[in-house]
């Protein structure tokens, strides 16, 4: 559909709206560590751009990541999430953790590797500034868990952002899903899950 996108690799991205053809928004200084994301005096929402992590901004591993070894950026990826902050738009992250209810992963080492991201981002100027996760197994059938939209209709009330505003980049069918029972804008990524999807299925796929 027209709000809908199908993109390659994060160095060739192209989102969200405002970021097309180049046409960057007159860059901000990007906001400090005490920097709380409220509305602006205005009363405008903050612009939000929501990814998954897996496959987006990191090589997706069957395995879970289970330390910050094991976190491998996307070629391309942190400076596409740079651009995007640089550019006015808070980057937060859903992400879906069965790892957790699993009893594979625990919430110490899952911060220790969102905490190695984000000191990777740091040295881009870039941020990711909130990570909202879904601990839950495929059985337990919560709201929360993509494609359900739970996770993304939170952080829309969290940031009091009307959804129909906000992209939802992710890799996994299950993204575009979420995205579109939230309201949001589903954009695909040729990388991680979809990295060998042929163009025409993926276009289809966003249509």
């Amino acid at each position: 559909g027209p709000n809908s996108g199908c993109f390659s690799p994060w160095r060739a991205l192209l989102l969200p709206t405002s970021l097309r053809c180049g046409k960057l928004p007159s860059p901000r200084s990007r906001p400090g560590p005490s920097h709380r994301l409220s509305p602006s005096p205005s009363g405008d929402a903050p612009k939000l751009v929501i990814i998954g992590r897996d496959g987006v901004l990191n090589q997706y591993k069957e395995e879970h990541i289970k330390s910050p070894e094991e976190f491998e950026p996307i070629p391309g990826a942190l400076e596409a999430v740079s651009r995007m902050c640089h550019a006015g738009f808070h980057v937060v992250m859903a992400t879906n953790q069965p790892g957790l209810g699993q009893g594979v992963l625990d919430m110490t080492t899952l911060n220790a590797v969102h905490l190695h991201m984000n000191q990777l981002l740091q040295r881009m100027g870039g941020r990711i500034d909130g990570v909202f996760l879904c601990p839950h197994t495929p059985a337990e059938q919560c709201e929360c868990r993509k494609p359900a939209p739970g996770l993304l209709k939170l952080i829309g009330e969290r940031f009091g952002t009307d959804l129909a505003d906000v992209a939802v980049v992710g890799d996994t069918v299950r993204d575009l899903q979420a995205a579109q029972a939230a309201g949001c804008e589903p954009h695909l990524l040729l990388t991680g899950r979809s990295q060998d999807l042929p163009q025409a299925q993926a276009e289809h796929m966003v249509s």
